[in-house]
């Protein structure tokens, strides 16, 4: 965590110098600094390519073995199969209203033409043309790849994700273990890509150094305008969830709202302060057992599961992103592709938990921006001043644990004397 945590305060600090140094060449290097810094962008290009080499195979590997492991989660026992459906039901719940809430409040309050050319221009992406979706049959066939390797070498993410999604099912059927061998190799995949993630993620105060030149020399000072309403789309995005997780415990929960707020006000305080749900951890079991009454063995099985295979905010946070990046594009992906990115989205969320921020952070948003056909190139900058979002993506998703624990308990037959506080 404090890695991270430097890292993104280095990745920051790199994006403030590199659009201020850019800014002031535009206004004042002339074609000599233009041409230096059009080189020195290279660089951002090469760390950025380096990052995309390593989407496709990571997603693969941990979506196969995210699934399983939730499968082999529902299968221990009723309670856990039931926190399961409760997990995909509200990950769907958290994508839907993300995807009406963003587009409404950027309808409303829309990116500027002027800075949003300015920043595509600055980002140096391919014009975009969203990849069409014909017609319903055509957009069904699609999901089952008569070829996944062509699917993988084309940037068919939700062909891929399909799957991946029926790999990790079925490695769990094997008799024998048979399947378990296989999940290990894809489980090493997974890490040595996140191993090299890591390194490339060592240079990222450089590579988003270098692309900041490129965006500070073409949008100037004007780019941090929209950086700064996406914090607040992306931030608002996991503060709903949040309120939707409230709203949940006490409607769905019967849980009072004083007390509901009693007990999560430590946790969250936890949650804001370390950016971790795993940290949380020992926090949301106490103030569920001790201040909502939950059952000790409710507490130990579901929220453990819940930090192992469920956050809340995932696929709201990670969809705002997408939205955002398509008004900064001027594009309208179609209904098809908004209902491919929203499986795409609530396949990752699985699929990333547990991994570092910054890379659950491409891992998980740049699939979902390949299934609305949008470029990726923006995502470094995005990624630079992810540190606000972040927080708000851990408060929705402590909130959402505690929240299902709540339910669960709620319905389940209690055999123990639980202790108050």
């Amino acid at each position: 965590m404090k890695f991270l945590r430097s890292l993104s305060v280095q990745v920051l600090i790199a994006l403030a110098a590199g659009v201020a140094v850019g800014a002031f060449a535009a206004a004042y290097g002339g074609d000599i600094a233009r041409q230096v810094i059009e080189g020195i962008e290279a660089l951002g290009g090469l760390w950025l390519n380096a990052l995309r080499m390593t989407v496709v195979p990571l997603i693969f590997a941990v979506l196969v073995t995210g699934i399983a492991q939730v499968s082999d989660a529902a299968a221990t026992g009723r309670l856990a199969a039931r926190a399961v459906l409760w997990f995909v039901g509200l990950l769907l719940l958290s994508a839907t209203v993300s995807v009406v809430l963003c587009n409404a409040v950027l309808a409303a309050w829309p990116v500027s033409e002027t800075a949003a050319i300015a920043l595509r221009a600055g980002a140096q992406a391919p014009a975009a043309g969203v990849a069409t979706a014909p017609d319903f049959v055509a957009w069904v066939k699609s999901l089952a790849p008569s070829n996944p390797i062509k699917a993988a070498a084309e940037d068919a993410v939700l062909p891929v994700v399909v799957f991946a999604v029926f790999v990790g099912f079925a490695l769990t059927r094997l008799a024998d273990g048979k399947g378990r061998t296989l999940l290990e190799v894809f489980q090493a995949l997974g890490e040595a890509m996140i191993v090299i993630v890591r390194w490339v993620l060592l240079a990222a105060p450089i590579g988003v150094f270098a692309l900041g030149l490129g965006v500070g020399l073409r949008a100037g000072v004007g780019a941090a305008g929209v950086l700064g309403q996406y914090i607040v789309v992306a931030s608002l995005a996991g503060f709903v969830i949040a309120i939707v997780a409230y709203v949940l415990a006490v409607a769905v929960g019967r849980v009072p709202l004083g007390r509901w707020a009693q007990a999560t006000s430590p946790v969250l305080a936890t949650a804001f302060a370390t950016q971790s749900s795993l940290a949380c951890l020992p926090a949301m079991i106490e103030r569920s057992r001790d201040d909502l009454g939950v059952p000790q063995r409710i507490a130990n099985l579901v929220l453990p599961l819940a930090v192992a295979v469920f956050r809340m905010t995932s696929p709201a946070v990670n969809l705002a992103v997408c939205v955002f990046v398509a008004h900064v594009y001027g594009l309208q992906p179609s209904m098809l592709q908004y209902t491919g990115a929203v499986f795409v989205a609530l396949a990752v969320s699985v699929g990333s938990v547990g991994l570092p921020g910054q890379v659950s952070f491409i891992v998980s948003v740049a699939p979902i921006c390949i299934a609305l056909g949008l470029p990726i190139e923006l995502l470094p900058i995005l990624l630079a001043v992810e540190v606000a979002p972040d927080i708000f993506r851990t408060l929705g998703n402590v909130s959402g644990d505690m929240a299902v624990t709540a339910i669960l308990a709620r319905n389940e037959p209690s055999t123990e004397t639980t202790t108050q506080a």
